[in-house]
């Protein structure tokens, strides 16, 4: 597929993140309040004020979910009359009126989020970060071909872009420590991960095929992470607090719509899938993925490039395994990737692989780095490239400010 044209010329030029292909929805705020946007160019349409042809109710509230929650039939009527509106010189003097400079507004969440769930499921990291723990002979646990592993996150620390992300306080426990110990966290970390978004819910189980139709688009996605945290309290059930501070997500939705013509399949498989998880067909992505990291008062150094074809488990085949046991899925429910590895060093998706557990701290704009310091500033980018144009994701940011300090209450000794 080549490039669209729009008349908004910013959307023809090279580079553009938002051509007429892609269409991004988001939720921006000139002044007047929050209101649902799209992506194009270098501005952002309020699609409220133009002729949408459908329901306004769907565009009530700024956010996406009732969009989303409409289905797949009004998902596609929308992006047709957009790329109507958008592609036509016609409509030039009726829409142009209600475009507004991205430079000049604020980007807000753009959907509520309902439940989040985060998956391990690249098979480069998993190797990597149980090679760190285990062992290269034990790297992998023994169901990981077998099984998307994941576990139940939360929704109420989910970000969007630009936020700022304090450094957490836990309770840890490290070699040298003959008992646990109240602290901030020491080794915070990035993960470079794509989230899913369900647009439809469900009722019991749901095929690879009819889980991929229920995906209304996708973010970038860094679900940051406290790894001395996690260390001590991920026995037996796995991570809690040390994934709970924040996941930071880009503010714009790319649609599948639009993704649709860079479908990549899985790779090759050791262990043939059970056969509710096999896919009818390509159910990943070729979208380039990098990390920037910005030391305080410092230029910004890109420390990883990788790809979302790296994946061993597309989100469809997640959100199939996610319902098998009857769970019902909600509109807005967030799927993180788990992190994003490729199988070369500079291809590591955490801190944690990129120093190997701290032993080989990488060099960032002259300092050094095995994990994250307060005043870094963290930033993921995303795009897919097609034939004279990209789908892009916009920045995915955040900056880690320190602990605060520390509570009193929590000072007291024993009186027992």
């Amino acid at each position: 597929m080549s490039l669209k044209k729009s008349w908004l010329e910013s959307a023809n030029a090279p580079g553009c993140e938002f051509p007429l292909n892609n269409l991004p929805y988001g939720v921006f705020d000139a002044g007047a309040g929050a209101r649902m946007g799209v992506g194009i160019g270098d501005c952002v349409l309020d699609v409220a004020a133009v002729d949408h042809g459908l329901d306004a109710a769907l565009f009530a509230d700024p956010s996406w979910n009732a969009v989303m929650a409409a289905g797949p039939e009004v998902w596609a009527a929308l992006r047709a009359r957009l790329m109507e509106l958008l592609g036509n010189d016609a409509h030039r003097d009726a829409v142009s009126a209600h475009l507004v400079a991205l430079s000049g507004v604020a980007l807000k969440m753009p959907f509520a989020v309902s439940e989040y769930t985060d998956f391990y499921a690249s098979r480069h990291h998993a190797t990597n970060v149980g090679t760190i723990f285990r062992g290269a002979e034990n790297a992998l646990p023994p169901n990981w071909l077998s099984i998307p592993i994941g576990y139940n996150g939360r929704a109420s620390s989910v970000v969007v872009s630009g936020s700022d992300v304090r450094r957490p306080w836990g309770q840890l426990k490290g070699p040298q420590d003959d008992a646990p110990r109240f602290a901030p966290c020491a080794r915070f970390d990035l993960e470079l991960e794509l989230g899913a978004i369900v647009g439809t819910g469900s009722e019991g189980m749901v095929s690879v095929a009819d889980a991929d139709a229920m995906i209304f688009g996708y973010v970038l996605l860094n679900d940051w992470s406290a790894r001395d945290i996690q260390a001590w309290e991920y026995q037996p059930l796995g991570p809690f607090q040390a994934k709970a501070t924040a996941t930071t997500i880009s503010p714009w939705i790319v649609t599948a719509a639009a993704l649709a013509p860079f479908r990549v399949g899985t790779p090759a498989r050791e262990r043939d899938l059970l056969p509710y998880l096999r896919e009818p067909g390509p159910m990943l992505y070729d979208i380039s993925l990098s990390v920037g990291l910005a030391p305080e008062g410092a230029d910004e150094q890109i420390i990883s490039r990788t790809n979302y074809s790296e994946m061993y488990y597309s989100a469809a085949q997640q959100l199939c395994h996610h319902t098998t046991s009857g769970c019902p899925m909600r509109t807005g429910d967030l799927l993180g990737s788990g992190t994003i590895s490729g199988a070369d060093q500079g291809a590591r998706g955490s801190l944690l692989e990129m120093s190997w557990g701290g032993k080989e701290p990488i060099t960032v704009s002259g300092t050094q780095r095995s994990f994250l310091e307060d005043g870094d500033t963290l930033t993921l980018y995303g795009a897919a490239e097609g034939d004279g144009y990209r789908i892009g994701f916009g920045a995915c940011t955040g900056t880690v400010l320190p602990a605060t300090p520390q509570p009193e209450w929590t000072k007291q000794e024993s009186t027992t």
